[in-house]
């Protein structure tokens, strides 16, 4: 699920050198996503309409392995 998260980040920013990933937990993951201050509204979107996208796919990816996951956009 990380990688499906920083490939995701890294194919929308424009700095990718810049995104780092942090997963954590078991059953129940959290993963960090952290960009370029430039990059934030690119990988949030209007309304966050991308994020909740990219959390949709997180959810789906978590399902397949019997898990449940959480996304976190922090600030850099």
């Amino acid at each position: 699920m990380k990688e499906l998260i920083e490939f995701i980040a890294k194919s929308l920013v424009d700095h990718p050198e810049q995104v780092t990933v942090k997963q954590s937990g078991g059953n129940r993951v959290r993963i960090e996503l952290s960009v370029a201050k430039e990059d934030m509204g690119r990988v949030i979107g209007k309304g966050g309409k991308v994020a909740n996208s990219i959390r949709a796919l997180l959810r789906v990816a978590a399902e397949r392995e019997d898990k449940q996951a959480t996304l976190d956009v922090t600030e850099p």
